[in-house]
């Protein structure tokens, strides 16, 4: 497809000027079936280029296991958009932020002490050996080769994170010995520190914002005076955080700035072009003062939504491209089918303290140590002990509880512990002991800034009052497909209502006939909080604190026929134990993107 370079502050694809313009459409998103629909509606959008990033935990799950099939087939991905006409620009750094669990690191690199994103041998060994396992596999995709891969990235945004230049080197060094010889570039905020700290000389460098584009492109251009511009994030809207609206941005202001980058010559990738979903546990979070995770959405308000409809976003932005010259890449897809399936019950339920096949495998631990510890990523962990009598009124505390808890005293609900709220709960024991439960959830690694070394379950230890409380046993409960074949379900009987709002965490199973398979939403009024699965796929996590009220079902997650639904409900039921599959996605309020977070490339609130 040619080979990009660039030369006197231009872009040179085979020799001739070349203006990228590309949309950032992440594989590991949306279902394999649907790829094709999101890149048409990009071409025919105008755009020349697709761009992804590539998550390391997504393809290296456990550590020395990797995966490239289904929605981690990133080579079927890149294949495909070539076929279609499109270029592509891909982001494999160890590091990608993306909103998504841990920044796309594994979380077994936390189990091994080794200091991220620099230059500390164990680190580096890992990231080795995950790119000799990778890289190949993309060598055939680049351009040098006849493939659609133009440009490659080397780390992601280094600068908000750190200034060890050798680490950057040492990562383009690595590409360019495993073969890659197309572009090569950075991408950092056009602030002095992220220019200083996220740049190497002679790599090119492209930046990340928002809005204020003379001004972004004028500190750019105090570092690189020769370089094409090229704005390789430009938020279009942005991601929310649960107990918080749905973020957005109007479509006139988004092509405003849109046209301002293009006047100015600039080449530039839309971030994003279509969200789609953290399906799974793979939604990440943020952290400045508090923690604050990332809903299940990811639909960023953007020109394409979650479940691939055009917008207004849409039609503005081509608007802008037809002004500048850009005409349309073809004809849109057909609108993919939507129904309403109506109102599911879901007449089992299983209590998960009650199921002695997934609590048959703990392990001894003298302290409670956090997930990792145990080679479990993902989840939920069970901590369970016994506590010695009597003790009136006294306080426990639970030290740096990651990230929200919930305490049983024989069965119990003693109460929640929430990071963000980590209050000490009352406790008093009779003199013949009790039994301590404490159930942590991953709520999602940080996946930005300082805070990005986040170990899950508890980390610092369990007190009542000033006293460790020591001798536990640890379940792992990363709620994986085949853990859920083994459950014990009860039908729930006439009257069961009562028993659904005791905060006992418990599973809930329900099916229901489809005749055609077509998208639709899962909304859970009044359920609390929770995982959501539809046939052993983990549509994600639900929460009544909102801002999204419904989880996005793809299509092709059904079958015609029999489907099943489970949910894990981990504070019960307020009124029939039921849901609605609805034509209507509802992502909650809405508030619009503060000015003031797209200037700086700080991915948090």
């Amino acid at each position: 497809m040619g080979m990009l370079e660039w030369r006197d502050g231009s872009y040179l694809l085979d020799g001739r000027k070349y203006r990228i313009l590309s949309g950032a459409i992440h594989y590991f998103r949306v279902v394999p079936e649907y790829w094709e629909d999101r890149l048409l509606k990009l071409k025919s959008c105008g755009f020349n280029t697709v761009e992804t990033y590539i998550p390391w935990n997504f393809h290296e799950p456990k550590e020395g296991e990797f995966r490239f099939d289904g929605m981690a087939d990133v080579v079927r991905f890149v294949s495909m958009a070539g076929e279609l006409g499109l270029r592509v620009i891909l982001r494999p750094s160890p590091y990608i932020c993306a909103e998504w669990e841990f920044g796309g690191l594994p979380a077994w690199l936390l189990k091994q002490g080794m200091e991220l994103r620099c230059m500390d041998r164990g680190y580096l060994e890992k990231v080795d050996r995950y790119y000799d396992v990778l890289i190949p596999l993309l060598l055939p995709l680049l351009s040098t080769s006849g493939g659609p891969v133009i440009a490659v990235q080397v780390e992601n945004e280094y600068g908000s994170y750190g200034n060890d230049t050798a680490y950057l080197e040492y990562v383009r060094d690595g590409l360019v010995r495993r073969g890659v010889d197309c572009l090569l570039f950075t991408s950092d905020g056009p602030t002095d520190e992220m220019l200083t700290g996220g740049t190497v000389p002679g790599l090119h460098a492209t930046v990340n914002f928002g809005s204020r584009v003379a001004d972004s492109f004028g500190k750019y251009r105090q570092y690189r005076r020769n370089e094409p511009l090229m704005v390789m994030e430009y938020w279009l809207g942005w991601f929310d955080h649960w107990m918080k609206p749905h973020h957005v941005r109007e479509a006139g202001d988004i092509a405003q700035v849109l046209d301002e980058m293009l006047e100015a010559g600039a080449s530039v990738n839309l971030y994003m072009f279509h969200g789609g979903t953290n399906f799974g546990f793979y939604s990440g979070a943020n952290h400045s003062d508090v923690y604050e995770p990332t809903v299940t959405s990811y639909d960023y308000d953007a020109p394409l939504t979650e479940w691939g409809d055009i917008t207004d976003k849409y039609t503005a932005i081509r608007r802008v491209l037809e002004k500048h010259g850009v005409p349309e890449g073809g004809p849109l897809p057909e609108p993919i089918p939507r129904r309403a399936y109506g109102s599911v019950s879901l007449e089992e339920r299983a209590e998960l303290l009650g199921q002695p096949g997934m609590l048959a495998n703990g392990v001894k631990s003298v302290t409670v140590r956090p997930m990792e510890h145990f080679d479990q990523s993902y989840g939920f962990i069970l901590y369970s002990t016994e506590v010695r009598g009597p003790r009136e009124g006294q306080k426990l505390q639970l030290r740096e509880v990651r990230d929200r808890a919930q305490v049983f005293l024989d069965g119990r609900l003693l109460g929640t512990v929430e990071r963000w709220n980590p209050q000490p709960l009352d406790i008093t024991v009779p003199p013949e002991g009790a039994r301590l439960e404490i159930l942590v959830e991953n709520m999602g690694r940080v996946n930005y800034g300082p805070w990005l070394r986040d170990s899950k379950g508890i980390t610092e230890g369990v007190l009542i009052d000033n006293q460790y409380q020591l001798n536990w046993t640890v379940y792992s409960l990363p709620l994986e497909p085949e853990a859920l074949e083994g459950l014990t379900f009860d039908r729930i009987g006439a009257g069961g209502e009562e028993q659904l709002d005791a905060a006992s965490p418990a599973f809930y199973r329900g099916s229901f006939e489809v005749d055609e398979p077509a998208d639709t939403f899962l909304r859970l009024d009044g359920w609390r909080k929770g995982v959501a699965w539809i046939n052993g796929f983990n549509l994600g996590r639900y929460w009544e604190a909102g801002p999204q009220r419904t989880l996005y079902v793809p299509g092709p997650l059904l079958r015609a026929g029999l489907n099943e639904i489970i949910l894990f409900e981990l504070q019960g039921c307020a009124g029939e134990p039921k849901v609605e599959l609805t034509g209507v996605p509802d992502l909650g309020n809405t508030v619009a993107v503060e000015e003031s977070v797209l200037n700086f490339a700080q991915e948090d609130e």
